[in-house]
């Protein structure tokens, strides 16, 4: 919680920023065939293959038309690819999707004789255990340690522990093999920017980067509503998901990618295949419930919502007994919008209707009233071709519903509103009566006596006698605020925002990225490469995959130190040159292309970044408007070491990417 309150604070303009989110995405829905055209010609042009899937089953067969078919072509193009492929079963790594599991992807590999591994610890722990993820951002979130370290000793056949660390490690070593080996890696895309063509993809432990880097063949599956539409709003939305889903300012991997490997480039696939899923958004989207389409997936709802907190996402089911997809406030709307009232439309009456979703939204999706929309049941749905209108009031007895019309039509009436609270504030009912059980009051609560005063004129009678007082607060409220501005305590406070605003930029980008785990070492250019063989000789490392900038500092001075230039998975550090740095969250900016391989800065367990403190940028706008990372064929924004949560969500370093990240700073600038 303290986590997210500094993540929060850290933007002062969250209220506008949730605003201008909310206006935009309310674009994109409404004028959704324009935008889809411009993103999918875009990603057409930067070369990757586009499919358009109506459902799931057309979704299903189009993956699996391309894993049967292009690993294939590119058997042994991959040096960290075993040829193993003839005869043998298929190898999906797959990394965490949303649209996945609301196809129900891995039954339908699994089915077709295809092995389908998650890969995201969480998603790993509840495939072991043959369950649906409990929530959107943690799957595991469920389960209690004990739990899994009996889960992995009964299936990885490790002795059975509950150290948190051992297990994480212990799921490490096993998905490391699975990276390397895989056939196809499929991954969600958070964010479809149109403007470029460009998918985002966020993920905290590396498994994101992996399964899009390594295997020959990556497989995209997008929502056809997940778009922005230039680079600047997502700079926006990335702004806003993290610090919802998790707290954090910026994820640890955000990937940027545009399209397969280039003929100069020393990594990634040869071919990305991008899917999107329609899967009832159409028919959501011309329904009273399109603004569940604004939703970014951060699961901030689920948090915030005193029910989920209780049943958690498995007690979502629908009515032949199936967990829906989707859990929670936006799983309630979402579920009967894309999947139908009939099965999924009671899980609306899951809900207290306080609100706390709607607060806790970065969209300000009006999750409340979409809830009242599916009681109301006036939602269309298709069925059999044709449009049909839900079961009103779905989920409810013939006796409460009654007894809410009767409800609404006193209700809507301020005269016999007043007039029935009145009457039965004056019945002799004692303060234990319990109404008839039929009601659904009768077992279990008391049905307290109303007030024979109406709350209404208690308000009048309330507000009369305080407003004899107003003049006299409002005089003393005058004095304090005069008293607040004097102004030696102005002059004061603007003194301290003026050196805020003169925080030098690499000891803002230091301060971030220490509090992330990360280390910075701050050198000058002429000692780098000294400092840096006696921090290797220090750690016992003897061999350093490279990219051209590593390769330049330690060509003079190796000392024994042997450069690799080829992705080996084998080696301890990866040393790599930064692109550029973001102060204000302490990311470092990475782009692939001819010497720069992005797996010199995810598979070894150490990663070591040189930067330049003079190509430190305020933030993260400035740094996407930069033509390096569009003309990229593929980015990677690292904030820290990897990490997870999805143990009993204990913060636990080193996951899939490296657990260790030191920054080599060259002081080159006059203000660092």
């Amino acid at each position: 919680m303290k986590g997210l309150i500094a993540a929060f604070a850290s933007i002062p303009d969250y209220q506008e920023r949730r605003a201008r989110a909310h206006a935009i995405k309310a674009d994109v829905v409404s004028h959704l065939d324009k935008y889809l055209a411009q993103f999918i010609e875009k990603t057409t042009t930067n070369g990757i293959l586009v499919h358009r899937a109506a459902d799931g089953a057309e979704a299903i067969e189009q993956i699996l038309e391309i894993i049967n078919d292009s690993p294939r072509r590119h058997e042994g193009t991959n040096p960290l690819v075993s040829s193993h492929l003839s005869g043998q079963q298929p190898l999906v790594a797959k990394s965490k999707s949303m649209v996945s599991e609301e196809i129900n992807l891995n039954h339908a590999l699994e089915a077709a004789g295809i092995r389908v591994v998650e890969t995201d610890l969480g998603e790993y722990i509840v495939q072991l255990r043959g369950e649906r993820p409990s929530h959107i951002i943690t799957p595991a979130v469920h389960l209690r340690r004990q739990e899994v370290g009996q889960l992995f000793a009964e299936k990885l056949g490790i002795p059975y522990t509950e150290d948190i660390p051992t297990l994480t490690n212990t799921a490490r070593k096993i998905l490391r093999d699975v990276f390397l080996t895989a056939d196809i890696g499929v991954s969600g895309v958070n964010f479809g920017v149109a403007e470029t063509g460009t998918l985002c993809i966020v993920t905290n432990e590396g498994n994101g980067r992996m399964v899009t880097t390594l295997p020959p063949v990556h497989i995209a599956l997008m929502g056809i509503e997940r778009l922005v539409p230039t680079l600047e709003d997502l700079a926006l939305f990335l702004s806003l998901l993290p610090r919802s889903a998790t707290g954090q300012k910026l994820s640890v991997y955000t990937s940027l990618i545009h399209s397969p490997k280039r003929l100069t480039d020393p990594d990634g696939p040869l071919e990305r295949h991008l899917i999107l899923v329609d899967n009832g958004r159409s028919t959501l989207l011309a329904s009273p419930l399109h603004e569940a389409l604004y939703c970014i997936r951060c699961g901030a709802c689920l948090n915030a919502c005193p029910v989920f907190r209780e049943l958690s996402g498995h007690a979502y089911l629908g009515a032949d007994g199936s967990i829906a997809p989707y859990p929670g406030p936006i799983g309630s709307v979402i579920s009967p919008g894309l999947f139908g009232c009939e099965n999924y439309g009671h899980l609306a009456q899951a809900s207290s209707l306080c609100g706390a979703c709607k607060e806790a939204c970065p969209v300000d999706i009006d999750l409340p009233g979409l809830l009242l929309r599916v009681r109301a049941g006036r939602i269309p749905v298709i069925s059999d071709q044709c449009s049909v209108i839900s079961e009103e009031g779905q989920g409810l007895s013939a006796s409460v519903k009654i007894g809410l019309k009767l409800y609404h039509h006193i209700a809507l009436s301020p005269y016999l509103f007043s007039l029935a609270q009145r009457t039965l504030g004056l019945l002799p009912f004692p303060q234990w009566m319990r109404l008839p059980a039929f009601t659904g009051w009768g077992y279990s609560k008391d049905f307290p006596r109303l007030a024979v005063s109406p709350f209404r004129a208690r308000w009048k009678r309330i507000n009369r006698e305080e407003a004899s007082s107003e003049q006299h607060w409002q005089a003393s409220a005058k004095k304090e605020q005069q008293k607040r501005e004097d102004p030696g305590d102005l002059r004061a406070s603007h003194r301290v925002l003026e050196v805020a605003a003169r925080k030098p930029l690499a000891a803002q980008f230091i301060e971030e990225l220490t509090a992330l785990c990360g280390n910075v070492i701050r050198v000058a250019e002429k000692d780098l490469t000294p400092r840096m063989v006696d921090f290797l000789h220090e750690r016992g490392i003897e061999r350093v995959v490279v990219d051209d900038l590593g390769a330049e500092f330690m060509a003079a001075q190796a000392q024994g130190i042997q450069i690799v230039r080829e992705p080996d998975p084998s080696v301890r550090a990866g040393i790599t040159g930064a692109l550029f740095g973001i102060a204000d969250t302490g990311t470092l900016v990475m782009i692939g292309g001819e010497g720069r391989p992005l797996t010199a800065s995810l598979l070894p367990e150490i990663h070591i970044a040189i930067l330049r403190a003079s190509e430190i940028l305020p933030s993260l706008p400035e740094a996407l408007r930069k033509p390096e990372i569009r003309g990229a064929a593929a980015a990677a924004l690292v904030t820290g070491p990897s990490r997870t949560g999805d143990i009993e969500m204990t913060h636990t370093i080193g996951v899939h990417g490296p657990k260790e990240l030191h920054v080599f700073l060259i002081d080159d600038s006059p203000a660092v």
